[in-house]
């Protein structure tokens, strides 16, 4: 059975669908034709056992009974000889089981314990049916009834240990439930050779969206072309209509995370150029002044020696901010968890005070909790404050509050002209006033990308009075879950 099985699974879902469909046809038809079947054959054996009670006389002779007993004739007549028309076999059986044709009936029928006990304690009321033989062993329907004896003054005796036995040929009968199981036979086989075919042009023609769809999987796993689409009817909802929609989805998705691929390791490879270069011009110059014997003086060799930590700073900047940028939503999942993001805040404004110590930063700073990556949380406030120390002026003030959710971090800087705003947090992008700036463009990116994943939303816009005030907006609560708590 489990080869079987396994060999089943392997087979074409087409081949699957046609042998389901043919058994299933093929155990209703079965189901249908034997029904039928004993239907017809307890009609006809009722129809047999109508004729055997209704040709029975229900008194004999006493003549006709010492006749029979007596005499045991055997020649063959069609009738009882009692004015009853039967065609059929007749006779008398004693309780011993000696048998006697009645008025010269056809043959005898084989006599059974069943007949011999009747004999020994008829009932008037009830015979004993049964499928039987005769002598010759042709199938017969025999009725064994009582014997009961009626004279002239109109009594009626029943006979004691003795019993009359009335038989029908099956013959006919049996031919005709014969014809009968091989007519239904051969209609079943068809139905079933019928349902097979219709089960495999039903399966052909339900997977020819599926057979598209491979072909499309195929091709676009041969190919890598994600520009393949799989035509759906606007009206359809079906299972295959949801399958190609989810298909075309996947490969729009995938084809938009190329893209976004691409542009990333370009505007990467153009972001690390500039660095690299420098770095490797500084580097140069200070291994010609080695390698010539003409040492630089102390100052410019201090200045590029300070130009190449920077430069390196930067570049460490520039790769973890890449690899923030490439973490997956299942490693950033794994690490979520309730975070109290008025610490995270206080962290945050303690870095920012060491970067900008001549500036002034005020903050109120109420409890909420969120549900987030604790050092990502952490690393985007921070990009949002340094933005805020970067732009301020020397002496500057820059106001953070963080109440019911909301957190705001506002500067007195020169601000952001309106056509800009819309690009603040594209990556790599940089307002040409801030070009000559330290940073890698992809400081806000990371901002909005962390807190979209929080749930929340994040905007930049002009101040009143000047300046750039952002605002954060995340979903928790003033106070921890339960569980949570502690």
């Amino acid at each position: 059975m489990n080869t079987l099985t396994r060999r089943f699974r392997t087979l074409p879902i087409r081949a699957r669908l046609s042998i389901l469909v043919a058994a299933a046809v093929a155990f209703a038809v079965a189901a249908v034709s034997v029904t039928c079947w004993f239907i017809v054959q307890g009609k006809l054996y009722s129809e047999l056992e109508k004729d055997l009670t209704t040709s029975v006389p229900r008194v004999m002779p006493y003549e006709q009974v010492q006749d029979a007993l007596s005499t045991c004739a055997q020649t063959p007549t069609d009738s009882f000889g009692f004015g009853v028309r039967f065609k059929g076999y007749t006779q008398l059986v004693k309780a011993d089981g000696q048998a006697c044709l009645m008025n010269g009936s056809t043959a005898l029928v084989k006599v059974t314990g069943t007949d011999k006990s009747y004999a020994s304690d008829p009932s008037p009321q009830q015979g004993v049916l049964r499928n039987g033989t005769d002598k010759d062993g042709n199938p017969v329907r025999i009725l064994t009834t009582a014997v009961v004896i009626g004279g002239g003054d109109g009594n009626k005796v029943l006979v004691k240990n003795l019993a009359l036995m009335v038989a029908v040929p099956l013959k006919s009968t049996e031919s005709t439930l014969n014809e009968l199981a091989l007519l239904l036979l051969l209609v079943s086989g068809i139905g079933v050779v019928g349902a097979g075919a219709a089960g495999l042009a039903v399966a052909r023609t339900g997977l020819r969206p599926v057979d598209k769809l491979t072909e499309a999987v195929e091709h676009v796993a041969r190919t890598e072309d994600l520009s393949v689409r799989i035509p759906v009817e606007e009206e359809s909802d079906d299972e295959i209509a949801r399958l190609s929609r989810s298909f075309n989805s996947m490969t729009t998705s995938l084809a938009n995370s190329r893209e976004l691929q691409q542009q990333l390791i370009a505007d990467a490879g153009h972001e690390l150029r500039t660095p690299l270069t420098s770095l490797r011009t500084n580097i140069e110059l200070l291994t010609r002044s080695e390698e010539t014997g003409r040492p630089l003086p102390p100052a410019d060799r201090k200045a590029l020696l300070s130009s190449v930590k920077a430069q390196m700073t930067e570049l460490a900047a520039l790769i973890g901010d890449l690899q923030e940028l490439s973490r997956s939503e299942g490693q950033r999942g794994e690490r979520v968890q309730i975070v109290a993001l008025q610490d995270t805040v206080e962290a945050a404004l303690s870095r920012a005070r060491l970067r900008g110590p001549e500036l002034k930063i005020t903050a109120d700073v109420q409890p909420w909790f969120v549900r987030a990556e604790p050092s990502a949380l952490e690393r985007a406030i921070v990009n949002i404050l340094d933005n805020a120390v970067k732009f301020s002026p020397e002496g500057g003030t820059i106001d953070v509050a963080l109440d019911h959710g909301v957190l705001t971090v506002r500067d007195h800087g020169p601000g952001i002209a309106e056509e800009e705003l819309p690009h603040v947090f594209d990556r790599f992008w940089r307002s040409p006033s801030a070009r000559a700036l330290p940073g890698s463009g992809l400081g806000l990116s990371i901002v909005a990308r962390t807190v979209q994943q929080a749930g929340g939303d994040v905007t930049l816009a002009r101040a009143t009075g000047g300046g750039t005030v952002a605002t954060v907006r995340l979903p928790g609560a003033p106070t921890a879950p339960p569980a949570e708590a502690g």
